[in-house]
């Protein structure tokens, strides 16, 4: 748990309105992952990455255990541990979020059996980036409200906790690997696994393009009057350097102060949401960079 947290500090800022815009967001997003899920996943056998990938892998096995109640009871423990040594805000919206694509998987799942919506079962291949494409949209729309899905992103960072030096990326890729593999085994075919990969990889990407467009990495420009403090909260809660220079609007005449931040495209919505609540009059532009060389990044070549 994170210090100091308490869970008068959590709904300090809260706003009914914020709430109300957030699970417009949560409930779109997990209805269409769910639908990917129903519609193209289940019925070709092809387990996807994470929890919801093992809850289908069980759903096979026992035909009785639903899909979305399985996913829900195997994040229970993973929620449990996050509330411990996450902190209560994230593990919160978390719970939050799983509750209702739990709900939504199953629902949707209750539409099809009514005879309402039918199973793709022909091209493997078009199940698998139809599949990805509508879970990585669906999984867009909650990251872009601060939220996540559970799963293997809550497993990535507790295992960060015990091995630092190893990426987030890299934690959630292994996990992810261990419920492809296993789905391998348990449908007795590895193109199960090889259609599940080309899902997460169609996920990932139209996650990625709606998250943040192209490119491997991001320049922040945020100009504010509270340049310190969002320099230090850029340091402290995104782990990211910041550069600050001052200067005058050339329309206003107002002197501002100019914050430079280089980040992963994955950590924009988490930056650019705290500079929002620091400053909401900040004024934020973000471009695209293709290559950032240094610490947190690409190591630079030998020789340059």
């Amino acid at each position: 748990m994170k210090k100091g947290e308490s869970i008068k500090s959590v709904f300090k800022n809260f706003s009914i309105k914020e709430f109300a815009i957030d699970n417009v967001y949560y409930l779109f997003g997990c209805l269409l992952y769910a639908a990917g899920v129903n519609i193209f996943a289940i019925p070709n056998n092809i387990a996807q990455s994470g929890i919801t990938g093992l809850a289908i892998i069980i759903n096979y096995l026992v035909p009785q255990l639903p899909v979305g109640l399985t996913g829900l009871v195997l994040n229970v423990p993973l929620i449990i541990l996050a509330w411990i040594f996450i902190g209560k805000a994230f593990t919160l919206k978390t719970l939050w979020t799983t509750v209702v694509l739990s709900l939504c998987i199953d629902g949707v799942a209750a539409v099809m059996d009514a005879g309402f919506i039918g199973a793709y079962t022909g091209d493997k291949l078009l199940a698998s980036l139809f599949c990805g494409a509508m879970c990585g949209a669906g999984i867009a729309l909650i990251i872009v409200r601060g939220a996540t899905s559970g799963g293997t992103d809550v497993l990535g960072r507790l295992l960060k906790k015990i091995w630092p030096h190893m990426t987030m990326g890299t934690m959630i890729l292994v996990c992810d690997a261990a419920v492809v593999i296993t789905a391998a085994i348990v449908f007795k075919s590895v193109d199960s696994a090889m259609y599940a990969a080309i899902l997460i990889f169609a996920s990932s990407e139209v996650m990625d393009h709606i998250l943040y467009g192209t490119g491997s990495g991001k320049m922040l420009y945020i100009f504010t009057k509270k340049g310190d403090e969002i320099a230090k909260m850029i340091t402290e809660a995104c782990k990211r350097g910041a550069t600050i220079i001052e200067g005058k609007g050339g329309y206003t005449g107002d002197t501002n102060e100019l914050v430079i931040v280089a980040a992963r495209s994955h950590e924009i919505p988490k930056i650019r949401k705290k500079v929002k609540e620091l400053d909401p009059d900040s004024f934020v532009v973000l471009t695209e960079a293709n290559e950032i060389l240094g610490k947190g990044f690409t190591p630079p070549a030998a020789g340059d």
